[in-house]
């Protein structure tokens, strides 16, 4: 039987959310944006400094994803109004992802916050993660381009969840 946790991040956790994310971003983006914009991302986003500003000056709240007491992934929010969330991240190691562990860490989150909305962009190539988004339930709301420096763009889905009443 796997065991699979959802745990809240602190501090002391960056330097396992900046080696995850390393991990899992090679695994899957470099086939999707290459690799030179992979390591400009990963830098801006997952450095020591840029992960302590997300947590402490964005108010981001970030889980780790445990499967059988090994750290396996990350997934990190943050409340824009009154419930009202934005999913800034949700990442599995491939490697080691099963069947039901997005489903089950996306429904433990969703006792945690009772949220009534659920809003997250996602790369518009990145078809395998967009299934299991609609899979959820969520809708694509709408497009958009990020500038993010060197160059570089996000070109992504806006998707939404909504709570049904």
């Amino acid at each position: 039987m796997q065991e699979v946790k959802l745990s809240k991040a602190s501090l002391e956790d960056i330097p396992t959310i900046s080696l995850l994310a390393d991990l899992i971003w090679r695994q899957h983006y470099i086939s999707l944006i290459g690799e030179s914009q992979v390591n400009y991302m990963l830098d801006l986003m997952y450095s020591k400094d840029s992960l302590q500003k997300q947590m402490l000056e964005k108010l981001h709240q970030f889980y780790l994803i445990q499967l059988n007491k090994e750290d396996i992934g990350f997934i990190s929010v943050n409340e824009v109004s009154s419930g009202n969330w934005f999913l800034n991240k949700f990442y599995v190691d491939q490697n080691k992802a099963a069947k039901g562990i997005g489903t089950f860490v996306f429904n433990t989150l969703n006792k945690q916050l009772s949220p009534k909305k659920i809003t997250l962009t996602v790369n518009k190539g990145n078809f395998k993660s967009i299934n299991f988004y609609f899979k959820l339930g969520f809708t694509i709301e709408k497009t958009e381009v990020f500038e993010i420096g060197n160059g570089y763009v996000m070109d992504d889905f806006v998707m939404v969840w909504n709570r049904i009443k």
